[in-house]
């Protein structure tokens, strides 16, 4: 898992933000499954949105639902970005039936989140307690509260499946370590809170494996806080942007091409108009699949970032991580059998086609890039 792990692409691994909520989930006994669905449903909401698409001369009005829960008594809601991403309408239905007009305050495509914002009645929302997903084992009991077809407040239960699970089929900037679960998810939870048995989120529902059944995936709780304050603060998630993605060189690299190699960061792909591609950094270009593992051949390897080595897969994410807008970064490079280096500032990463889901991806072009999904009157 580590390998693979390391394996993910540098822009997600350039996130380093100051949690707004704490990390530690609180100690609690197992409440009644009754118990648990009376104390936390009130919280989960069920989310509507509309579109127009630009393209289509006729049908164009588009349409999304799903679910959402409370993360603050004053209005804020927690979903996925994928199910109000440009959308011109949002409205969220409250426990009671009250339909209220949100706001969107905040997207981001690459890790599926968004925040909005309701009016704040004169009493205050009910809120979920956010829990430490760090803490999650497979095998824990959990639940899952949302709108699955439209049908409000249905609850589903089952266990934790999995940890760290990378989702096949994925674009690489995108790639998250999920959580995944057996409970019945379906079209309509996507941003509904999987929650323990002590009632707190320990993931935000977002994907379920086409043709399958009983897999489901949340993006952990902890991941979630720690953006949550750049969303309603910036509208968006700051990232900067190196440009670059592979894999640390192991011994499977080593023993597959049998040849001596320098230990780094092997680079497979360079993204368009990056900081990398300007500079001159090269990607893979011979593709090769071994045992179900796919690898992309050929490219730089970057041994050194800042004078610091580039050849420990646990410590890579963590170096990537220091990173800032404005960093002045240097590599140096092995090519061809010849070290090479580099200098350059790192600017924001902005919000690329290959971001987006696929049904978005034809809105942004290259020459046209969007940093956050404003909200249109």
């Amino acid at each position: 898992m580590h390998e693979k792990l390391a394996a993910l692409p540098v822009l997600l691994c350039l996130l380093a933000p100051s949690p707004l909520f704490g990390a530690e989930g609180s100690s609690c006994g197992a409440k009644p499954i009754p118990e648990l669905y009376k104390e936390t449903s009130p919280a989960v909401v069920f989310i509507s949105s509309v579109g127009i698409d630009p393209f289509k001369i006729t049908d164009r009005v588009t349409s999304s639902i799903g679910s959402g829960f409370f993360i603050d008594p004053k209005g804020l809601i927690l979903t996925n970005s994928h199910v109000v991403y440009r959308r011109r309408a949002i409205t969220a239905t409250l426990d009671d039936g009250k339909t209220l007009p949100a706001k969107l305050l905040g997207a981001d495509p690459i890790l599926d989140l968004a925040v909005l914002k309701v009016p704040a009645p004169d009493a205050a929302h009910p809120a979920l307690n956010l829990g430490n997903s760090d803490k999650a084992q497979v095998g824990d009991e959990v639940f899952a509260i949302g709108n699955p077809l439209g049908l409000d407040q249905t609850l589903t239960r089952g266990i934790i499946s999995g940890l760290n699970r990378l989702l096949p089929d994925t674009p690489t900037s995108r790639m998250l370590p999920f959580i995944q679960t057996d409970a019945a998810i379906n079209p309509g939870n996507s941003g509904g809170p999987l929650l323990n048995r002590c009632g707190e989120v320990m993931g935000l529902i977002t994907a379920i494996l086409p043709d399958a059944q009983n897999l489901g995936f949340a993006i952990p709780i902890n991941l979630a806080k720690k953006f949550v304050p750049q969303l309603i603060e910036h509208g968006r998630i700051i990232r900067p942007w190196l440009g670059f993605s592979g894999r640390v060189v192991d011994k499977g690299i080593k023993e597959l091409l049998r040849a001596p190699l320098v230990d780094g960061y092997l680079v497979e792909t360079i993204e368009p108009g990056s900081p990398a591609e300007k500079e001159g950094l090269r990607g893979g270009s011979f593709p090769l699949k071994v045992a179900g593992d796919e690898y992309l051949l050929g490219g730089d390897i970057v041994t050194h970032l800042n004078d610091q080595e580039l050849s420990d897969p646990d410590k890579v994410p963590d170096l990537f991580n220091t990173l800032k807008v404005g960093d002045q970064v240097r590599l140096r490079i092995f090519r061809e059998g010849e070290i090479k280096e580099m200098e350059f500032s790192l600017p924001e990463r902005p919000i690329l086609p290959g971001d987006l889901p696929p049904e978005d991806r034809r809105t942004l072009s290259p020459t046209h890039r969007s940093r956050f999904p404003r909200q249109l009157p």
